[in-house]
């Protein structure tokens, strides 16, 4: 069986993360299945998706992090030119398994929309296969 679905979300800064767990999970309840995949993607060349805790502080030094490894100056494309490239980086989208029913993270772990040409109204796409 296969579920898809979409729902959009609106940035508030030019960089920034967005816990999207529990949207994610409501597209995964309502599909019914029970063992399987859930895959989801971002449409936008300039946003990724990304799996891990959300303590304030470890948030922050992963846009710490993705500056320093490609900071927004001196790019051929532009103005933007660095959130392409962390985009590309880091990738538009995970896989995450279901298990009876739910997300199957760790204790610690949720899914987060990584902005990083915002703010802007982005969607997320959600696809769940399974049994």
């Amino acid at each position: 069986m296969v579920h898809r679905d979409s729902f959009y979300i609106n940035t508030q800064s030019g960089q920034n993360l967005v816990d999207i767990t529990f949207q994610v999970g409501k597209v995964v309840n309502a599909s019914k299945i029970r063992t399987g995949i859930c895959h989801v993607n971002s449409g936008h060349s300039t946003s990724a998706i990304v799996v891990n805790e959300g303590e304030p502080s470890l948030m922050a030094d992963f846009i710490r992090l993705l500056n320093s490894w490609v900071p927004q100056i001196g790019w051929g494309h532009g103005a933007n030119a660095h959130a392409h490239l962390k985009s590309l980086i880091i990738g538009n989208s995970r896989t995450i398994p279901v298990l009876e029913g739910r997300l199957d993270l760790g204790t610690w772990q949720s899914i987060f929309f990584l902005e990083m040409d915002g703010p802007r109204r982005r969607q997320v796409t959600v696809t769940v296969i399974g049994d």
